[in-house]
């Protein structure tokens, strides 16, 4: 089988390179040459922003990954080695509408964890469904953990995980956990790697304006094959965005597949109510609930209170990926919508710490996100409208930069760990391009939301004028943006 994946693999990069360079064959002599205008579209001059950014990031996500993070992990280990009591740990599991396979493995790898934590540990089973009780039940009278560890289970009713989480938690405060403790929020389809706690508890007693930290994450994608090297490519940016946003101790999500929190921070009213109710006051849609995007509440709610935010490249987890579509644009589309929705809702506040509080490098990052789903269309805009007027060896041109480009950038991809494939280099382009399309549209419509395992629709008690305004004035906008941008376009050309 292994066999099979490197001969599939091989003959991928294979025909991509061919296909390069036919493409480069096929150019004519003028495309290269200096004084020739296509020569600077080829080279791709409007998208040197964009690269140059992309290059920091990468930059300092390897002078964290081999300096700064090894020296900060020898540190925690040092400490810890001086014997003090290991740290009390809560692992709190939110599952509902999971595949019960899915929902075994999860928690046979946080029952394994906690027995394997040498201090005292709690699992919280936070779940709907008898059948997930009994589940949880059976396994824990199966592995029969000693005294150290203990179950609590948490009955709640199906109304969204932001309840499952809030419900968890008061559980938790209830539960009087000693000033040490410690929180792991894992997701229903999250499956623990041997020894996540040992690498990531160490670092809140030598880290102390560390409030949470998130970890690196693999995936077993149950769909098709473009699905599976999708979710990998993604996972593969996202391990390299966050060691770089770790180096200014301000990783931008605390993903809610697993994330851990100190316990004095998710017993907080405050935090619990951010959790459970955060909501946005926009200046044309009003003010509505958030649905999902809770690993982004959380993380606001603890950078506007002070704390750190961090990430451990070394601790993993496997997410079992079940995509809401067969088809993998649908599917792809409706996963954009709802991880950028969340995204672009917190960003419209987050922005407004300021970089006194935030950091300069995590503000301008935070900026560049609303500006990115415009520039991104710049280079593929400018390409198309330009061969309507000087022919197609501009946008040859184009297609040669483009094929050339993100073979770097999936090389870079390989120095994350993650494994890469013959079709990173489309997929980079097609996130680029329908991800900056799907931006668009959610930057003009943030009160649109769902929940792509649950059907959970937000309602709103909106008054009939106010009802047509947003019906109307999202589209609107959307596509007075969108003639700017097009004349910008033109006048380049």
């Amino acid at each position: 089988m292994v066999m099979i994946r490197a001969l599939v693999s091989a003959s991928g990069w294979l025909i991509y390179l061919g296909a390069l360079g036919a493409i480069a064959l096929l150019l004519p002599e003028t495309a290269f040459d200096p004084e020739h205008a296509t020569y600077w579209v080829a080279l791709g001059t409007i998208g040197l922003w964009r690269y140059s950014l992309g290059a920091v990031h990468f930059v300092r996500a390897m002078i964290f990954l081999h300096r700064r993070y090894p020296k900060l992990k020898r540190d925690a280990l040092a400490e810890q080695a001086k014997g003090a009591p290991p740290a009390p740990v809560y692992l709190m599991v939110t599952s509902f509408r999971i595949d019960s396979s899915t929902s075994a493995a999860v928690y046979r790898s946080v029952i394994q964890e906690a027995m394997a934590w040498k201090g005292p540990a709690t699992v919280v089973a936070s779940i709907v469904e008898m059948a997930d009780e009994q589940l949880v039940k059976m396994l824990w009278e199966r592995y029969a953990p000693p005294e150290h560890v203990r179950l609590l289970i948490v009955r709640i009713p199906g109304t969204g995980k932001r309840d499952a989480l809030a419900q968890g938690f008061r559980a938790i405060s209830r539960d009087l956990p000693a000033p040490d403790a410690l929180v792991a929020v894992v997701d229903g389809d999250t499956v623990l790697q041997h020894g996540v706690l040992d690498r990531t508890v160490p670092f809140f007693r030598t880290r102390t304006r560390m409030g949470a930290l998130t970890t690196n994450e693999f995936c077993e994608v149950r769909g098709g094959y473009l699905m599976r090297e999708w979710h990998r490519m993604r996972f593969a940016q996202r391990h390299l965005n966050m060691c770089s946003m770790a180096l200014s101790h301000r990783v931008l999500t605390l993903t809610g597949r697993m994330s851990m929190f100190r316990a004095c921070i998710v017993t907080d009213p405050e935090f619990i109510e951010d959790v459970e109710n955060d909501h946005l006051d926009h200046w044309r849609l009003g003010t509505f609930k958030f649905l999902t995007g809770d690993d982004k509440s959380s993380w606001y709610s603890l950078v506007r209170m002070g704390w750190d935010t961090w990430y451990v490249p070394d601790a993993s987890i496997t997410t079992v990926e079940h995509p809401p579509d067969k088809s993998f644009v649908r599917a792809s589309r409706k996963l954009m919508f709802r991880w950028y929705g969340n995204s672009l809702r917190q960003n419209q506040r987050a922005t407004k710490l300021g970089w006194k509080v935030l950091g300069p490098f995590v503000w301008y990052v935070l900026i560049d996100q609303r500006i990115s789903m415009w520039t991104s269309l710049l280079g593929i805009s400018v390409a198309l409208w330009g061969t309507l007027i000087y022919g197609p060896e501009l946008l040859m041109g184009y297609l040669l930069w483009i094929g050339f480009s993100r073979l770097v950038l999936t090389i870079l991809l390989a120095f994350s760990g993650h494994p890469v494939g013959p079709t990173f280099p489309l997929l980079l382009y097609y996130n680029q391009v329908v991800g900056s399309l799907m931006k668009i549209k959610v930057s003009f419509h943030l009160d649109q939301q769902s929940w792509t395992r649950q059907d959970t629709k937000l309602t709103r008690d909106l008054d009939a004028w106010q009802a047509r305004f947003n019906r109307w004035s999202s589209p609107a906008l959307m596509a007075a943006s969108a003639s700017l941008f097009a004349a910008v376009v033109v006048s380049l050309i």
